[in-house]
């Protein structure tokens, strides 16, 4: 994968699980695993991808900060005397200092002995499948990138290794001048695969809608994705977002959640989050309101919040349908699709005019390649079905 590549947050858990299934292919041939570098701006979410994905394929995600480390024995083990012990068959192993007494007393010779490093505590007791995030690579102190070249390079270091099946990924934040970071020179770089990150507002939205953002929040950056920037990047708009969101008039409160802005994404950031209320635009409709209104007034709410015709507001209805589908996924992964939701998503897509035909399809798209067999039902209308073959 080339350099100029740019994954969203979804596209880098896909790539991640085809490395985890090709390096398993290679493992049982006898070849090391590829390491991979997840370089982007700060605040994309690149480390709490990987955790997610540890979560879906039931693996376990040890994560060291590197430019928090202290001690190099922290990182790697510390070294200690190990012994060769041989029985009366000439049968040998070795084994540590700690061991030697109950070896001693079972007849056992010392043959040999080495000086080895023990497996660091964050690696002990580790079963087979799992993650190893060295996180912020580039921020670390060079002793430390230094250290973990072996591990990075042959999933080892002196007299340990990790368990089978486990996978090392670096992060890092681009080496541009923006970032405080060490440049990776060439011996660095051909120890794995790099790969890009970038923000996406509708993927960043739906994690947002997955983990309770407020959906008032979630409106605004999707409706001013520009908002994202090096300097305010997704972690600090949600920081500001989860600061406000016990404030229930929004309109009440404009010079508190000035005062909140300027302290988070900035005095320009912060104003346009202002003018987004002062527009309205904090209280248009939400995905439950669309699916549970009953007909006559979800016909007029609609018309008021999105217009019509000359009056019609594409982004509204843009912002409306993305929160739409969000909310019927995350809703679906722990609930049954009954037959009055089933039939409100048939009507919004089929009957009422609040969404263009381009955004019809886009919905039924994303619903059924989101959960397939959650939504199949919608199907079962003939408009719907024509559209999901396109």
């Amino acid at each position: 994968m080339s350099k100029s590549t740019q994954l969203n947050v979804d596209e880098l858990k896909d790539f991640l699980k085809h490395m985890v299934k090709n390096n398993q292919h290679i493992q049982n041939e006898g070849k090391v695993p590829v390491a991979v570098n997840i370089e982007g701006d700060a605040g994309l979410g690149k480390t709490s991808a990987i955790v997610q994905l540890g979560k879906e394929l039931d693996m376990e995600v040890v994560k060291i900060n590197l430019s928090q480390i202290e001690e190099l024995g922290d990182l790697v083990g510390f070294p200690v005397k190990e012994f060769k012990i041989a029985n009366k068959e000439g049968q040998s192993t070795w084994i540590n200092e700690s061991q030697m007494d109950a070896a001693m007393k079972k007849g056992y010779k010392v043959v040999d002995k080495r000086m080895a490093h023990a497996a660091p505590e964050w690696i002990q007791g580790k079963s087979e499948g799992g993650f190893l995030v060295l996180d912020d690579y580039t921020r670390a102190d060079h002793r430390f990138m230094q250290a973990t070249m072996e591990l990075i390079d042959r999933q080892e270091y002196i007299s340990w290794s990790l368990p089978k099946n486990w996978h090392v990924i670096l992060t890092t934040n681009p080496d541009n001048g923006d970032y405080n970071v060490t440049s990776l020179d060439n011996a660095q770089k051909t120890r794995f695969i790099s790969i890009d990150t970038k923000f996406d507002g509708p993927v960043w939205a739906r994690w947002a809608e997955n983990v309770g953002i407020d959906g008032r929040c979630i409106n605004f950056l999707l409706m001013h994705p520009e908002v994202i920037t090096r300097d305010i990047n997704p972690r600090s708009v949600t920081t500001f977002f989860n600061s406000i969101s016990s404030i229930k008039d929004f309109e009440k409160e404009l010079p508190l959640i000035q005062m909140i802005g300027d302290g988070s994404i900035g005095p320009d950031a912060g104003a346009m989050f202002v003018m987004f209320i002062n527009n309205k635009l904090d209280k248009i409709l939400t995905p439950k309101q669309l699916l549970t209104l009953d007909d006559s007034d979800l016909i007029k709410e609609t018309r008021e919040c999105i217009g019509v015709n000359d009056t019609y507001r594409a982004d509204i209805a843009s912002v409306l349908a993305t929160r739409l589908i969000n909310h019927c996924l995350v809703f679906a992964q722990t609930n049954p699709i009954n037959d009055a939701m089933n039939k409100r998503l048939i009507d919004l897509t089929t009957k009422y005019d609040a969404f263009t035909d381009d955004l019809k399809y886009y919905i039924v798209k994303e619903l059924l390649g989101g959960n397939k067999p959650k939504f199949a039902k919608m199907m079962l209308n003939q408009n719907v079905l024509q559209m999901s073959t396109k």
